[in-house]
């Protein structure tokens, strides 16, 4: 038993184990493929055939993976990415006719995520930017609270002139939301200069600090746990030291000790 798990785990460890994304990426593409009703028509058979297939190999991968982590078969759960994949796999045998024939098709989408959990520098960048949220939801919170104030102060000094934008809190908060996106914001503040000429004083202000800063911001702790990221694969993937060769480095060590305490002897 010992022998074909560490079969098993060779195997899944192995690069050459990867190849079997070739086959995620056909069948992404035949999601795409599928939304033509030309291509259905004269491909169906084929397109519908290849997506069994893939299934296949995902669970065959499934398999070999808790195998591999036997005896302990739920340390496989243990890995996100692995509950991921196997809640794919279970979502993808739901039955394509009937009540449920519209639900299968959009869960056959998320075979087109299995890319991120099979490539590992994509799954190091997911890694960072769920790392992130919390720190990312401060700086989401700090944005409302500036936008909030902002959107108030908008309200009254520009509303009766452009109600179209400013007729409320709610649309003054969609109005500042366009404003960050630096699409058409120009509009914007040229009707407002047209009641008040120093209008820009407030709009210049606002796309600094809300989109300059605040984009920055978020761009920064990404990359931060990015970097983090990176070091814990790194300290993830370094093979421990075993007892053997802590004893052998122990050994040349004191060897090498005796020799020049001998040679300081001889001098």
């Amino acid at each position: 038993m010992d022998r074909f798990t560490n079969i098993a785990r060779r195997i899944t460890d192995a690069r050459a184990f990867e190849i079997g994304i070739i086959a995620i990426i056909i069948n992404a593409i035949l999601l795409g493929v599928g939304t033509s009703h030309t291509l259905e028509r004269q491909y169906g058979t084929w397109i519908h055939l290849f997506y069994e297939v893939a299934l296949g190999i995902f669970v065959l991968e499934a398999l070999l993976k808790m195998f591999a982590s036997s005896p302990r078969v739920f340390g496989y759960f243990r890995d996100g990415w692995n509950v991921f994949d196997f809640l794919v796999i279970v979502l993808a045998l739901i039955p394509v006719t009937g009540q449920f024939a519209t639900i299968a098709r959009l869960v056959r989408l998320l075979r087109v995520l299995r890319l991120v959990s099979t490539i590992r520098e994509l799954r190091l960048i997911v890694t960072a930017l769920v790392h992130s949220i919390p720190s990312v939801g401060h700086v989401i919170m700090l944005m409302s609270i500036i936008v909030y104030i902002y959107a108030i102060i908008g309200y009254h000094l520009f509303s009766e002139h452009d109600p179209e934008n400013w007729r409320n809190l709610g649309m003054s908060v969609l109005t500042l939301f366009n404003v960050i996106t630096l699409e058409g914001w120009t509009v914007v503040m040229f009707k407002a200069m047209e009641l008040h000429p120093l209008a820009w004083v407030y709009f210049v202000s606002f796309v600094v600090v809300g989109t300059f800063v605040i984009i920055n911001l978020f761009i920064a702790i990404i990359i931060n746990n990015l970097d983090e990221a990176k070091l814990e694969r790194l300290r993830d993937i370094e093979t421990p030291v075993s007892r053997e060769e802590l004893l052998r480095e122990l050994r040349a060590t004191q060897n090498a000790l005796q020799k020049l305490e001998q040679r300081l002897r001889d001098d």
